[in-house]
């Protein structure tokens, strides 16, 4: 059968890791190629050649047996070159089987920016996506699955049936369409459909991708693949609600029968303190103890006192999103708290200029780094007793993975994926059984916040339920194989449904 040999795919992202990054997309696309293609598949990455990054650092290639491919963008023909590199493997200074092709396009990709406001957004992902299956022609390479991530990839599947559906190179051809975070849509003019030279009927009144008096490029891809996920389970039923499908829910439930979640893997080969090359002291769940130093680490290097009190660690971005909003509410009393806090991130002012305030009136009880530091986010990884992740939405969330696999206990929403990774001890306790990795609350409020922190503290002093809380976490497996071992599966799905269309 068909499904059973190995498969090709085409795995078409905006942002790929370590080459572009604003967020878990770029992680995303940066290990589960590799992962894809450890099982056996033919993998090949598409990304845009923005000017963010140098050709010489990461070995870029120009394709001379490529040259240059004319687009058509707009009414008028654009130029794209390609250039070439090996995605680095998930095992440090290795190189995968994995290719990555760079759309190259300085008018639309030399802006110092991934995403812009720009006039011509719209154009600069509509070159991509064109770009993309004009580079598979050139290869005369046939893929198995297109794999498209969140809007700048969604009018692949329209694409291959309409403008290019005279190509049989693509006959066979099955998409799946991946929805990292559903807050960002693709939302233009009916204009734009025109420039990508759309036929009238895909965005007038009633059309696939017409949204409220525009084009709705999610939305055209929910209509169009052969199958949809996101990146939990969760999320997914989320999605499927008017509260947090952000007005696709109702497209979404047409399409349940093809809708799926897979919650996104994490590479263990950055994150795990056995290894962790960015603290101090490694540890595993054998030499727990070792932890501790870690944390004095942390203290000493924050002028914080160096106690036994709870450490509680942050990483984020001080956006409402991220709870930020909930835990203003009640600020006052998480300081009052007989912790110990060290936040990392950057967002909003009133948030940043929030943090400033405490860091100068709790000197002895606070400390914050505002921006991004990678070598830091590991410390507090590894040195915090507690992570608190008090998301509104969260589709998949890493940070709450991180803390587990290094014994540092998660406190967060029930939301999105971090409903579907961490147990709640309590919740689990009072049925016996004791196999939570962490706490959670229900209820988007500060108080819920406020009452989980406290569960937390509490059980930090008793040392026998937080040592199995943390031998539970660290037990848990959240690694790529997993996922994409779920992913081929999905794939499989999605050549059944476009072999019945």
């Amino acid at each position: 059968m068909r499904e059973s040999r190995p498969l090709k795919v085409a795995f078409v992202a905006s942002e790929v890791y370590p080459y572009a990054k604003t967020g878990g997309l770029a992680d995303v696309s940066g290990s589960l190629p590799a992962e894809l293609s450890s099982l056996g598949n033919e993998v090949k990455v598409f990304m845009p050649k923005y000017n963010t990054f140098g050709e010489l650092e990461h070995g870029l290639k120009y394709r001379w047996d490529i040259g240059e491919i004319p687009v058509r963008v707009a009414g008028r023909v654009v130029p794209v070159h390609v250039h070439t590199a090996m995605l680095p493997n998930n095992n440090p200074g290795e190189e995968s089987n994995v290719e990555v092709y760079f759309v190259d396009c300085p008018q639309y990709f030399h802006r110092f920016r991934l995403y812009t406001n720009d006039a011509d957004e719209d154009e600069r992902f509509i070159l991509f996506m064109k770009g993309v299956i004009e580079i598979l022609q050139r290869l005369q390479w046939a893929p198995d699955i297109i794999h498209c991530n969140d809007w700048q990839t969604a009018l692949i599947p329209l694409l291959l049936k309409d403008n290019y559906g005279w190509d049989r190179l693509f006959h066979n051809t099955a998409t799946v369409f991946t929805i990292h975070n559903i807050a960002y849509q693709g939302r233009f003019p009916k204009s734009s459909f025109a420039k990508a030279e759309i036929r009238e009927e895909y965005y007038l009144h009633g059309g696939i991708g017409e949204y409220q008096g525009g084009v709705n490029f999610l939305k055209t891809a929910i209509y169009t693949a052969n199958v949809i996920n996101t990146v939990s389970e969760n999320y997914a039923r989320e999605l499927l609600t008017q509260e947090y499908g952000e007005g696709m829910h109702e497209y979404l439930s047409h399409r349940i029968n093809d809708f799926y979640g897979i919650l996104n893997g994490v590479d263990y080969n950055v994150w795990n303190p056995e290894t962790d090359k960015y603290i101090p002291y490694n540890y595993s769940i054998d030499s727990l103890d070792d932890k501790k130093k870690n944390k004095e680490y942390l203290l000493e290097h924050f002028n914080l006192p160096a106690d036994d009190k709870p450490l509680i660690g942050m990483i984020s971005r001080m956006v409402d999103q991220k709870g930020f909003d909930i835990m203003a509410y009640v600020i006052n009393d998480l300081m009052n708290l007989d912790v110990r806090w060290i936040v990392l991130g950057s967002g909003e002012k009133k948030y940043e200029d929030m943090f400033y305030y405490l860091a100068g009136k709790y000197r002895d009880r606070i400390a914050v780094y505002i921006g991004y530091n990678n070598e830091l986010a590991h410390l507090i990884e590894a040195g915090a007793d507690i992570f608190l992740m008090p998301s509104k939405f969260e589709p998949c969330g890493l940070n709450q993975i991180y803390s587990m696999k290094y014994g540092t206990v998660p406190v967060v929403r029930k939301t999105g994926g971090l409903a579907d990774t961490v147990l709640d001890w309590n919740e689990y306790l009072s049925q016996g059984k004791e196999i939570g990795t962490g706490y959670s609350f229900l209820d988007y409020n500060g108080h819920a916040l406020l009452h989980s922190v406290q569960r937390a503290i509490h059980d930090y002093y008793l040392k026998d339920v937080w040592r199995k809380i943390q031998i539970n976490g660290m037990s848990k497996d959240y690694s790529w194989r997993r996922s994409a071992e779920k992913y081929v599966d999905l794939y499989k799905k999605a050549l059944v449904n476009n072999s019945n269309t």
